[in-house]
């Protein structure tokens, strides 16, 4: 890939598991399979392109939507991505964050978040964020609540609220918002993910399922990022 700008904060969301595994004759459950083992292709791939953070969507809050048999897989699914996360972590030089409400989850996934986190914290290579039982709206909801609480309390007062103020208050106080956001799968929505943060990110949408988006198809979106302008938005000048 030629040299071109690379965004610091790339958001995926991770689109088209099933869909992958419909074209193969494999039951859904099989694409999230596949998808999860494709997540640490991609942060090795992001930290190779000098990307700094790297967000992906694994779980929404809509997902507990899903039917039961395809919500207990994935709860098993992210079950075993915590546990080996703490070795892809060390392996990789990793930091791992993860945002959403964790109160929503199991008690022994919770437990395996905070030790994912506590052990990758003194890594300085890609700082990989897993968003799980996340929604944006609900971040902003619960940022809202927080807020109210200090003002009530005395701690904050109505005339110092501003969106610099706001923003302390969600699950991405201390990380910057993204520079792009892609979408695999060729779907064209936002689907209530980062919709504070994505306030001014570029978008980047590809038709390929997430278990086939490798690094040159992450190239390309970098790429298309590299050719936008980021002052006035659309194409560069010539």
């Amino acid at each position: 890939m030629e040299k071109c700008k690379v965004p610091q904060h790339v958001a995926i969301i991770l689109d088209g598991n099933g869909r992958w595994a419909k074209a193969k004759g494999l039951p859904r459950n099989a694409g999230h399979v596949a998808g999860a083992k494709n997540v640490e292709n991609i942060c090795r791939a992001a930290h190779e392109l000098g990307i700094r953070y790297l967000t992906v969507y694994a779980f929404s809050t809509e997902n507990w939507r899903r039917p039961g048999d395809e919500v207990e897989a994935l709860m098993k699914l992210l079950r075993d991505y915590m546990k080996t996360c703490q070795n892809l972590a060390k392996k990789n030089n990793m930091r791992c964050r993860v945002i959403g409400d964790r109160s929503g989850l199991a008690p022994d996934l919770q437990e395996s978040i905070q030790k994912l986190e506590e052990a990758s914290a003194g890594y300085d290579g890609l700082t990989f964020v897993i968003a799980l039982n996340y929604g944006g709206r609900d971040e902003i909801v619960r940022g809202i609540r927080g807020l109210c609480e200090d003002v009530k309390q005395g701690k904050v007062s109505v005339e110092e609220i501003s969106d610099q103020l706001v923003g302390g208050y969600l699950d991405t106080a201390d990380i910057p918002d993204p520079d792009l956001l892609i979408r695999t799968s060729g779907e064209q929505r936002l689907s209530n993910f980062m919709l504070w943060e994505l306030a001014y990110s570029e978008f980047y949408f590809s038709p390929v399922h997430w278990p086939d988006f490798d690094k040159a198809e992450l190239e390309k979106a970098v790429e298309a990022y590299g050719n936008r302008d980021r002052r006035y938005g659309g194409l560069k000048e010539e």
